[in-house]
């Protein structure tokens, strides 16, 4: 796996009102406009990550560049479900044999710090680099999204 390429925030609400917005396909894609967009089937789009089963494919989602053009697709799969806490999912995509995402929110004075963390296994033996740099130019867009919506300020990538 390569890896990871690890974005944070401080947002200034409350962990669950953090949580309610950023597990429905319309918070998602919110964070990713104008960039792309994702769809997602009318069970998700009503019911987000509430009414789905851990461990099982949850769709095939189409990642539309500028929200229009089909530029990959990923086979959604959580295997950890820790509402308000957080989740992982681990999916496959046309372009990486592996994609991993974890997202986590911590409850801190100041509303909560939401992390997400990326690590990937492409298909195709294209160098790191290139796609180190495009995961972190999303995940920065996402939190910047993120901040704007509940305020706050990036903080720098913590180890351990």
């Amino acid at each position: 796996m390569r890896g990871p390429v690890v974005t944070s925030s401080l947002l200034r609400a409350p962990r669950e009102s953090v949580w309610e917005r950023v597990t429905t396909a319309h918070g998602i894609n919110d964070e990713l406009w104008p960039l792309f967009r994702m769809t997602a089937p009318a069970s998700l789009r009503e019911g987000g990550l509430a009414r789905v089963e851990v461990g099982q494919r949850i769709c095939r989602s189409a990642v539309l560049l500028f929200g229009v053009l089909p530029i990959d697709y990923d086979d959604i799969t959580l295997v950890r479900l820790e509402p308000p806490a957080g989740f992982l999912e681990r999916s496959r995509m046309l372009s990486q044999r592996v994609w991993e995402h974890e997202r986590t929110l911590e409850e801190v004075p100041d509303g909560c710090v939401l992390t997400d963390r990326v690590s990937y296994l492409p298909r195709l033996p294209v160098p790191d680099r290139p796609l180190r740099a495009l995961y972190a130019v999303v995940f920065r867009h996402r939190h910047r999204r993120l901040r704007r919506r509940f305020g706050g300020h990036a903080l720098a990538p913590r180890t351990g």
